[in-house]
């Protein structure tokens, strides 16, 4: 069986193909992102994807389709349960969870926030499910007056605390974040507890770029099998503090897509061996939950324009992987992640041009798609489609 050298997985954050079967119970039967930006911007010009066959994957005649795609396609039902981008990234990276993380629309239960306020030592505010700009303007004032930290969360599962850097010294609110993290345990364990430090006076106030995130860390992935094996694995945007950093042998954090891009295009270009995996978010953190499909388009648009860039950068026994991690409908309702298929377009000269791999049952197939492509050796619940591919088998 032929092999590569290096494995570039790049996931499009919540660039979903389509509601998978069960998204009924999660109401999002209907829920098709890339479908449904295709019906409100017919004129979106994407023609880079579509040439690597992205429009071949759809079920419906949203998406055209080409008749010589330079990838070959398909796309994975999700087997965890939930989807958020957690369990996602976790099962591209070939871990399947039987239950999804608990997520708490409501606020979190108070005797949660009372053993928090003990634990740290000071009230807290909010408790409320909100967007972190949205939290920052209706309770940043109330903050700086009384000093206490602001709690939050969102459709997906994460403990959000957004303070002021001059109210809260930056190392005290890790510390505080630290804390919530230890708390949440059992029935409240979160994927993510994340500090969002902020700054400025009432009116206008921004968050500051001195974010972190107390990620839970995951079993076993493909990512470990690599590192283990002396290959380098480079996290790029936020795949460090999706994996708690397990797996990794190097990283860095992007603030947008463009930086990703950049960072992943140079790091194409180094003599390496093993993964790059780099997750680009403005998709899903600008205008997924913000429902904006006109900045939607805008933001697939400009990758697209990047894809022969990227193209020209990979060696030639390289696999790139272009895929997601789950829906985010911009035409939906609410503000949450969709339950949909991802797209799973594969690209390099040792893959064979135009090969449908069908539908995958699990996102999990990618990561034993990487372990054979690469000679790991790792097992997961997943099956790969390497052989279906590579051009020599």
């Amino acid at each position: 069986m032929i092999r590569v050298n290096r494995v570039v997985v790049i996931v499009l954050d919540s660039v979903g193909i389509g509601f998978l079967p069960d998204a009924g119970d999660y109401g999002d039967k209907g829920s098709d992102t890339l479908g449904h930006i295709f019906e409100k911007c017919p004129d979106i010009a994407i023609p880079h994807l579509l040439s690597m066959g992205i429009g071949n994957i759809s079920h419906t005649a949203r998406i055209p389709g080409t008749d010589q795609p330079l990838a070959a396609y398909g796309r994975a039902m999700e087997k965890s349960a939930g989807k958020d981008t957690t369990t996602g990234h976790w099962e591209i990276a070939g871990v399947v969870l039987d239950k999804p993380f608990p997520t708490f629309p409501d606020g979190f239960p108070e005797d949660f926030i009372k053993k928090l306020e003990t634990a740290i030592g000071t009230r807290v505010i909010g408790n409320i499910s909100a967007s972190g700009t949205e939290i920052i303007s209706r309770m940043g004032e109330e903050h700086m007056q009384t000093g206490f930290p602001i709690v939050y969360t969102s459709a997906d599962s994460v403990f959000q605390m957004a303070m002021h850097e001059e109210i809260i010294p930056i190392e005290k609110q890790y510390e505080y974040c630290q804390t919530a993290r230890h708390l949440l345990k059992g029935d409240w364990e979160v994927g993510r507890v994340i500090a969002r430090p902020f700054f400025g006076s009432e009116g206008h106030f921004v968050r500051t770029e001195r974010r972190k995130d107390f990620s839970l860390e995951p079993p076993y992935t493909v990512l470990d099998a690599a590192a283990d094996k002396g290959l380098e694995v480079y996290g790029i945007g936020k795949v460090h503090d999706i994996f708690a950093g397990k797996g990794l042998t190097r990283y860095v954090k992007t603030p947008d897509n463009d930086t990703g891009i950049i960072k992943t295009i140079e790091a194409l270009k180094e003599d390496t061996s093993g993964i790059i995996f780099t997750n680009l978010v403005d998709f899903d953190m600008l205008y997924g939950h913000r429902r904006d499909w006109r900045g939607y388009a805008a933001c697939l648009e400009k990758f697209d324009a990047a894809l022969p860039e990227i193209w020209k950068a990979l060696k030639s026994d390289d696999l790139l992987i272009i895929t997601a991690d789950h829906g985010n409908d911009p035409t939906w309702t609410g503000t949450d992640h969709t339950r949909e298929y991802i797209p799973i377009l594969n690209y390099g000269e040792k893959v064979r041009k135009g090969v449908d791999t069908g539908t995958r049952m699990s996102f999990s197939d990618i990561a034993a798609t990487i372990s054979e492509a690469l000679g790991l050796g790792y097992l997961s619940q997943g099956k790969s489609y390497w052989h279906k591919i590579c051009t020599l088998s």
